[in-house]
């Protein structure tokens, strides 16, 4: 792939990441609470599954934010890393979950948050989602992993 794309790519993922790491850690009326619990959630599932028994008891918006933005908000990094990185699946997801694990630990750790499982579920479903839309659409626009990668002999 070209250089140019890769850097052009790059660029605006940065820009992407530092928007998300300032909604992630002072966006939507987050506080610093210095005093407070540290804050986490371990289990599998259970804020997912609490969203959906009882649905009736959130706003729509509310319900939107936290299922439906914490996938589609990291669609870019499924589509990004491989580009930039010539990533394949198994390592453009591993990087992708400790990238996301360290920013939950450091919502926690600075209390500008908690760190919850269920967000690096739903946020690596969106990458996954994102990666899969690289596979529709890279090759047919001549934008793979493999270009500009020497093969060994």
């Amino acid at each position: 792939m070209k250089l140019l794309i890769r850097a052009a790519v790059a660029l605006a993922m940065s820009c992407y990441t530092l928007m998300l790491i300032y909604w992630m850690f002072v966006g939507f009326g987050r506080e610093h609470r210095p005093d407070g619990e540290l804050l986490y959630n371990l289990t599998p599932l259970s804020t997912i599954k609490n969203y959906f028994i009882y649905f009736d008891h959130y706003k729509f918006n509310t319900w939107l934010v936290n299922i439906g933005g914490n996938i589609l908000v990291f669609v870019p990094f499924g589509i990004s890393f491989p580009i930039i990185f010539r990533w394949r699946f198994g390592k453009t997801m591993l990087n992708f979950i400790t990238f996301i694990c360290v920013l939950e630990v450091m919502q926690m750790v600075t209390r500008r948050g908690s760190l919850d499982i269920d967000d690096v579920i739903l946020n690596s479903i969106g990458a996954f989602l994102g990666y899969v839309l690289y596979k529709m659409f890279a090759s047919p626009l001549g934008i793979t992993a493999d270009s500009g990668r020497k093969r060994k002999a």
